[in-house]
């Protein structure tokens, strides 16, 4: 079996390029991105590199002769941009599903997220039937849910490819952090105070209610959709739900009330004054994303973490001391 991957070289891209290369099924693996890694410091088994914009360059000769394509390049900034992300996105996966269909390419995997749904509880998990209209107020969860609906109309049309949806919660390892601090904290978050002990208070922010899921066991789950004659959505997180109380217990913080209105006003005023680079629609988006029920991807799948939630955002924690990172474009510190 041969593989493609876009957006190999991410922190998802990287943990799906080793799972698959630990798998005996999968001959070869095709590695896209827009930046090629340094061969000396990034090489997997069985993995070549190709170098392509999936929003600008022909993807359909890449394609030819491929069994599975795991869509997973996605660019987050710059969120003050929202038609520059759309187009990277949006119309780079329409590209992706495309090139998938022209190549006649048996089957597609794509990087959806728990950002595709719409509002919904956090006392009790939803299965994979709840509403994708995600969440309108923030281009990651417009993004995320618009795809979903050309994915209807891409499964209606093709019905002879196998497609999958792989719904994630937030993905979290120590060797991203780096990366990720400056995607959503930017260069003014001071690294290396975030450490256990130093951030004396956490705000016990109402809703404020999310899952969690190591990189790694991610990547297994999107290897198994890969190699596995499986379709339709499968959620992905770990136990446990990720609340105020695990951020205080892995910060050692203690929790202070405060009302998501003086958050979400703090975080409008930090962006406007182009303090932080997240759009804090983004913040709003995630007191209102449903809990997941993962039983699907446990039964079908065969899938289970190897990783709680809790040591998953202890990771993070301690990478963004550290400053943590890997050797590809996207997750170096160097970059």
């Amino acid at each position: 079996m041969t593989v493609a991957v876009t957006g190999a070289t991410g922190n998802l891209g990287t943990a799906v390029v080793d799972a698959l290369a630990a798998d005996d099924r999968v001959a070869a693996i095709l590695a896209i991105a827009r930046r090629a890694p340094d061969p000396d410091a990034w090489s997997p088994p069985k993995t070549r590199v190709a170098v392509a914009d999936i929003a600008r360059d022909d993807l359909e000769p890449l394609f030819a002769g491929v069994d599975v394509v795991v869509h997973l390049a996605w660019q987050f900034q710059p969120t003050r941009d929202p038609i520059a992300t759309w187009n990277a996105n949006v119309v780079g996966a329409m590209a992706v599903f495309d090139a998938v269909a022209a190549a006649r390419v048996p089957a597609l995997v794509h990087a959806s997220s728990v950002g595709a749904y719409a509002p919904g509880p956090k006392d009790r998990p939803v299965d994979e039937s709840w509403p994708t209209h995600g969440w309108q107020g923030a281009a990651y969860t417009r993004e995320k849910s618009y795809l979903e609906r050309v994915l209807d109309g891409f499964e209606a049309a093709h019905p002879s490819i196998r497609l999958v949806r792989m719904r994630p919660g937030f993905v979290f390892r120590e060797e991203a952090a780096t990366e990720q601090r400056k995607l959503f904290g930017g260069p003014l978050v001071p690294a290396r105070l975030v450490r256990p002990g130093l951030i004396p208070l956490f705000p016990n922010v109402p809703g404020l209610v999310m899952q969690g899921v190591h990189t790694e066991d991610v990547g297994r789950a999107f290897a198994a959709a890969a190699t596995t004659e499986v379709t339709g959505a499968f959620n992905v997180a770990a136990d446990p739900v990720i609340t105020p109380r695990t951020f205080a217990d892995v910060l050692g913080a203690r929790l202070v009330p405060v009302p998501a209105g003086a958050v979400r006003l703090a975080l409008d005023a930090l962006f406007t004054a182009r303090l932080v680079p997240t759009d804090p629609g983004l913040f709003d988006a995630v007191l209102r994303l449903p809990v997941m029920s993962t039983d699907r991807a446990r039964t079908e799948l065969g899938w289970s973490p190897r990783h709680s939630a809790r040591e998953a955002l202890a990771e993070f924690v301690r990478g963004v001391h550290t400053v943590a990172d890997a050797p590809t474009p996207p997750l170096s510190d160097r970059t």
